[in-house]
């Protein structure tokens, strides 16, 4: 499997052009492959860092948001985690996933971190020490569950 190159840049750092890309492919897999109406752009991101994976090309292909603690949920948390359809039986996902872990780890030491995950993905986030916190909710049309790393 051939690695992407990882950039990590708080909203302040991302050129324009960054900016443009991340909330496009967002866009892309969020509302249009998921048929999903909901407010992507929600305030969070100029809070945040942004974890951009890019292929050979330079093609952002893999993106993740670290949010700090007292955003979304009282710990650090990890969020819009996603890889771009063409790529997807690649695995960049398990990659990103353990970027994503890594850099909120740097970020937010002795953090823990909640995420709002979709139940189909539980297995996949179990597999990285998330666990289950209770019950299922629906999330603009999607099934969620809170899981926490400590």
């Amino acid at each position: 499997m051939q690695h992407l190159n990882w950039v990590l840049k708080s909203f302040s750092e991302l050129t324009t052009s960054e900016l443009y890309t991340l909330l496009q492919l967002r866009s892309e897999v969020f509302v249009v492959e998921q048929t999903c109406i909901y407010q992507d752009i929600d305030n969070k991101d100029l809070k945040c860092h942004h974890l951009m994976g890019l292929d050979e090309t330079g093609k952002l292909v893999a993106y993740a948001r670290i949010v700090p603690p007292g955003i979304s949920f009282e710990e650090a948390s990890i969020g819009r985690v996603l890889t771009a359809f063409a790529v997807r039986k690649k695995k960049y996902g398990i990659e990103l996933l353990a970027k994503s872990i890594e850099a909120t780890r740097k970020l937010y030491p002795n953090q823990n971190i909640r995420i709002g995950a979709q139940t189909y993905l539980i297995r996949f986030y179990n597999s990285f020490g998330f666990v289950e916190q209770g019950e299922p909710y629906d999330e603009d049309g999607i099934e969620h569950i809170e899981m926490i790393l400590k």
